[in-house]
């Protein structure tokens, strides 16, 4: 599990045991803190509902300045974390499929899943989307092999490409991250949601 295999802290026997455990309580917390409404997860595109936007991003600047701290104190070497390599044509085609399939029916791959395992049928539905398009992309990845390894960028950080130190560069997050806490406060309350 991440950089504890390749240390020896632990075997590698351990991964899928450690990922059903993580997985588990993730699903877990999704569904007490109401992620497995696709209403509340729509409501960040249409602004009347930014609970997702505050806790994802909360716990992206605290992952990052976890990291950042145990590197610090020598406690973990960022270069044994894994950073995915960057296919410039495949983010941006894929993020546009995400983005749109996420507005349209109201869930992401891991809050589906929560919500499927709670009953809910539109869930359902979309995680059978998920499969076909699995089982689809599958199937032509041959016809789109091309455009799934064009512009290949490598590993890279942001903090690489912009210049700057991955202190700097959590300062500059951490401020986007208010930013867009105000804004969505400010969304919120120009756009309340009607009442079912």
């Amino acid at each position: 599990m991440g950089p504890l295999v390749p240390q020896e802290i632990i075997g590698e026997g351990w991964n899928f045991f450690i990922a059903f455990v993580v997985g588990i309580g993730f699903g877990f917390v999704l569904e007490q803190a109401g992620f497995s409404s696709s209403r509340k997860l729509a409501g960040v595109f249409y602004g009347y509902d930014a609970v997702v936007l505050k806790v994802f991003f909360t716990a992206a600047v605290t992952g990052m300045l976890g990291l950042l701290y145990f590197s610090l104190f020598n406690w973990i070497d960022l270069n044994l974390v894994w950073v995915n390599p960057t296919f410039l044509w495949s983010a941006i085609i894929g993020g546009i499929i995400m983005g749109a399939g996420f507005i349209i029916g109201g869930f992401c791959p891991g809050t589906s899943v929560c919500a499927a395992a709670i009953g809910k049928i539109d869930a359902m539905v979309f995680l059978g989307g998920i499969f076909i398009g699995i089982f689809a992309f599958g199937e032509f990845y041959p016809l789109l092999k091309s455009l799934y390894m064009a512009e290949y960028l490598g590993q890279i950080k942001l903090s690489d490409v912009l210049g700057i130190s991955q202190g700097a560069l959590a300062f500059f997050v951490i401020v986007a991250a208010l930013a867009m806490f105000w804004g969505a406060e400010f969304a919120e309350k120009k756009f309340p949601q009607e009442e079912y």
